[in-house]
């Protein structure tokens, strides 16, 4: 049969690693952002235009052709690289060439960046160029707003929505 002091030996031992995991719960702290800076993401999957355009097939091209392979028009898989730029108050943060994934280089060149800036009034031009143009943009985008301290900002990107996305 067990005494007192076996029970009062262990209430202690439980008391001592539970002050010992909510020590180390709560302490040290971290913050994700220092104080007075805010953090820009940069985020998004886009496949550029195709470095061919499609051709229409002709009667005589078609009827070559197996009946479970027969489509109206031949399509190069392959797809331009995307050019992406982002400036923060005029000064260029982020410059790349982003190249089409897979092994056909047909699938959506991928992006995801994160950019730490001071807290306050910032202007954010975002650019993307996608088709086969060699200057120039095909979408640009301008934020101008306020930035708190430890905010975050994401920038994201649906053409069919008109470009990018600032939330």
């Amino acid at each position: 049969m067990p005494n007192l002091t076996q029970y009062i030996g262990q209430a202690l031992l439980y008391a001592t690693f539970a002050a010992a995991i909510g020590t180390l719960a709560s302490w040290p702290s971290h913050t994700q952002l220092p104080a007075n800076s805010a953090q820009i993401k940069l985020a998004f999957n886009h496949g550029g235009a195709r470095v061919e355009d499609c051709r229409k097939l002709t009667a005589q091209e078609l009827s070559k052709l197996p009946s479970n392979k027969r489509k109206p028009n031949d399509c190069s898989r392959e797809r331009v690289p995307v050019t992406i730029q982002l400036m923060v108050d005029g000064n260029l943060l982020y410059d790349a060439v982003l190249l089409p994934s897979g092994l056909s280089s047909d699938g959506q060149a991928r992006t995801y960046q994160k950019f730490t800036v001071p807290a306050g009034k910032h202007v954010i031009l975002a650019r993307l160029r996608d088709s086969k143009r060699a200057e120039g943009f095909d979408y640009e985008s301008k934020f101008e707003g306020e930035l708190s301290s430890r905010q975050n900002l994401a920038i994201d990107f649906k053409a069919e929505q008109g470009g990018f996305l600032f939330r």
